[in-house]
């Protein structure tokens, strides 16, 4: 059985179903062959081909069915699926801009067939790219089921909510953490461990802007660490690795954490480095 039959299986037994829910297997399995279906083999698609290929209405019919089960207002459903079917081509183009800022600037990235189909960073970015069209719909529960299962396969944890430009590049990704009012400009790389949160998580702030902007052109280096809503990092910044900022940076600054270390011989120790915390 290959991924559409699995996917069409489990969608008939969903509608034998009486759930109002989303459900997380179907939902997985949606996120998973449609990623699929844009991207492999066949990668230079047409809009012609989405409009007029079987494969392509199926994934329609599919998401409607899980859009209608998180929406309170079930008459939106297929106004929200044509929208959504609309805009692939753009978010599909968004996503090759992606994939060909990655072959630019990682030295190990040797084709684009290997971005498309063994860099986490790409599929996390694919996935937040889809959620997020249906998140500005006014979908929310849906685009935060595809975050998570994108976020338990890559280690990458991006909010649907999020504003990310284009041309986005995540290498390796391990740890990145993206909160829902980030806003990151265009041509933007960031590397593993790299966290844009909020300075306070008090329920009251739920609809303020609680994570910072990342302005055109920023590389974040690893383990970074940046916070809050007014905190802005300026254009063709670069933020060096373990850097913790929870004040804004100028356009075209370098920021650093300077560590110190110490090394010498194995000779006997004027200090005792023995000690208990």
């Amino acid at each position: 059985m290959n991924n559409t039959d699995f996917i069409n299986t489990l969608f008939r037994q969903h509608k034998n179903s009486t759930k109002t829910f989303p459900d997380k297997e179907l939902a997985e399995g949606f996120i998973n062959g449609f990623f699929d279906f844009l991207f492999i083999p066949n990668r230079q698609k047409k809009y012609s081909v989405f409009e007029l290929s079987k494969e392509f209405e199926s994934y329609k019919s599919h998401l409607s069915t899980l859009i209608y089960d998180v929406l309170a207002d079930g008459s939106k459903t297929e106004e929200i699926a044509n929208n959504f079917i609309d805009a692939v081509p753009s978010i599909y183009n968004a996503l090759l801009k992606d994939a060909e800022a990655i072959i630019e600037f990682d030295p190990a990235a040797e084709s684009i067939e290997e971005v498309l189909v063994a860099y986490p960073g790409f599929y996390a970015t694919a996935v937040y790219r889809i959620s997020n069209y249906l998140w500005t719909q006014g979908v929310k529960i849906l685009p935060r089921v595809f975050a998570e299962y994108a976020h338990s396969k890559t280690g990458i944890d991006i909010h649907p909510g999020a504003t990310i430009g284009k041309s986005f590049f995540i290498d390796h990704g391990t740890g990145i953490v993206i909160g829902e009012t980030t806003v990151i400009g265009d041509n933007v790389k960031i590397y593993q461990g790299v966290t844009l949160g909020a300075l306070s998580v008090n329920k009251d702030q739920a609809k303020s802007k609680r994570h910072p902007t990342i302005e055109d052109n920023v590389v974040i280096y690893s383990g970074a660490t940046i916070l809050g809503g007014d905190t802005i990092i300026g254009h063709d910044s670069v933020i060096g690795g373990n850097v913790w900022l929870t004040n804004s940076v100028l356009p075209d600054s370098i920021v650093y954490h300077k560590s110190e270390i110490t090394i010498r011989d194995k000779n006997p120790l004027p200090d005792v480095l023995n000690f208990v915390i």
